[in-house]
């Protein structure tokens, strides 16, 4: 947990880089591609950090543990990933920004309003599927378009699942909002979306095993049995003094 907090507060460190850079370079020189082009910056910067982050928290997942110096290491296996993620996460910004203001505003208003609609849902499916993007480089494959064609796969066979986690990782970042961001967190949500993706793929590793089962009725239960054991019965008293314990 103290890990989690120190990378989130790197984290934060980061996001100072988009939101205050471009305010800062406005008050020297008028130029809306100037901030635009540091925004982009920043934002490839909080990308990058947050790669090297998931692929240092899978030790946790996998019930270990990571130092700083891993993190530091990991920037050579994730720079790739970050740089993807930084591209995805400015095309977001500039499809809610200026793409879907355009279109709703477009003339004939039907034509504008279909085409936003049509961009809308493209957005959220692309938000449903890689937000596990992170999560499948660092478990499944290194190389990116794999990774694009698992993210879309994982997000189609298990909707109700990613939606629940999209939910789920909102109200996190709700929570984080009055805890600073120190916890959970961005580095916390990508754990839990390592640690969702990683017990996910026991049903798949089930599946191989029993060619002819029904997907609709996966045994979770039997599936379970080695990581409750693992982790046993916490209560939150456990969590606020694990020493006692």
């Amino acid at each position: 947990m103290f890990k989690i907090v120190i990378l989130n507060l790197g984290f934060v460190a980061c996001t100072a880089i988009p939101i205050f850079l471009p305010a800062l370079a406005n008050k020297f020189v008028d130029s809306a591609a100037l901030e635009i082009a540091l925004a982009a910056f920043g934002i490839l910067v909080c990308s990058l950090y947050l790669s090297a982050a998931a692929f240092s928290v899978r030790a946790i997942s996998d019930y270990g543990t990571f130092s700083f110096g891993d993190f530091f290491k990991s920037f050579k296996v994730t720079w790739s990933a970050g740089l993807v993620m930084g591209g995805f996460v400015f095309l977001i910004f500039i499809i809610v920004t200026f793409v879907l203001p355009f279109y709703l505003t477009m003339e004939p208003p039907l034509a504008g309003l279909a085409l936003s609609a049509i961009i809308f849902w493209t957005t959220i499916f692309a938000l449903l599927s890689f937000q596990y993007f992170f999560a499948v480089h660092t478990r499944l494959s290194p190389n990116i378009i794999k990774c694009f064609k698992k993210c879309m796969l994982i997000s189609i066979d298990n909707t109700g699942f990613s939606i629940f986690m999209i939910l789920n990782n909102l109200i996190a970042l709700v929570i984080s909002v009055f805890l600073a961001f120190m916890f959970p967190g961005p580095v916390g949500i990508v754990l839990y979306l390592d640690e969702a993706l990683r017990l996910r793929l026991l049903k798949y590793d089930w599946l191989e095993a029993n060619p002819q089962a029904d997907r609709k009725k996966i045994p979770w239960d039997a599936l379970l049995i080695e990581e409750r054991e693992k982790t046993g019965t916490r209560t939150f008293r456990n969590f606020i003094f694990p020493w006692k314990y």
